[in-house]
C-alpha cells in the first residue's frame, strides 16, 4: 500500500509541477492553494478509490462535479461552528444548508457509481487482483 500511495503522490507532484512550469513559461497567473488543494484530492481519490479526477487540468467533467461539490460541502460544513442558525435552514433545506445536501448527493452517486462499477469488475475478473491495483476499495472488495 505505501508503494502504492508514494508512487501516485510522486506522479501527481510530477503533474503539478508541470502545470506551474507551464504557467510560468507563459507568464500566466495560477491560484496555487486551490491547485495544491485538487492535487491532494486527486491523490487522495486515486488511493482510496482508484481512478484519474484530474482536477488539476480538469479534463473529468464528473470528477470536476465531485470536486467542486467535495470543496463546497467543506466551506458550509466549517460555517456550522459560527452560524446557529443552521439547524432551521436544515430542516426547511434552504440556504447553505440546502446547498449542502445537493453536495453531498453528487458526492453520493459519484462514490457509489464507483463502487458498484468496482464491484462488477472484481467479480467479473480473476485475472487482475486487488492487490496488483493497489487502491483500497479494490483491496476491500477482494
Amino acid at each position: 500500500m505505501r508503494d502504492f500511495s508514494s508512487a501516485v503522490f510522486k506522479t501527481n507532484a510530477v503533474k503539478l509541477a508541470h502545470i506551474i512550469s507551464e504557467a510560468a513559461t507563459c507568464d500566466q497567473a495560477i491560484e496555487i492553494q486551490g491547485l495544491f488543494m485538487k492535487a491532494s484530492l486527486d491523490s487522495v481519490i486515486k488511493i482510496f478509490l482508484g481512478i484519474e479526477l484530474n482536477t488539476m487540468r480538469g479534463t473529468n467533467e464528473e470528477g470536476t462535479r465531485f470536486s467542486n461539490a467535495f470543496d463546497e460541502a467543506n466551506a458550509n460544513t466549517l460555517y456550522c461552528y459560527v452560524d446557529f442558525s443552521w439547524k432551521i435552514r436544515l430542516f426547511l433545506n434552504i440556504g447553505s444548508e440546502g446547498v449542502l445536501k445537493n453536495n453531498i448527493k453528487v458526492m453520493d452517486q459519484f462514490v457509489y457509481k464507483l463502487i458498484k462499477s468496482k464491484i462488477k469488475t472484481v467479480h467479473n475478473s480473476e485475472d487482475e487482483l486487488p492487490l496488483k491495483k493497489g487502491d483500497i476499495i479494490s483491496r476491500l472488495l477482494e
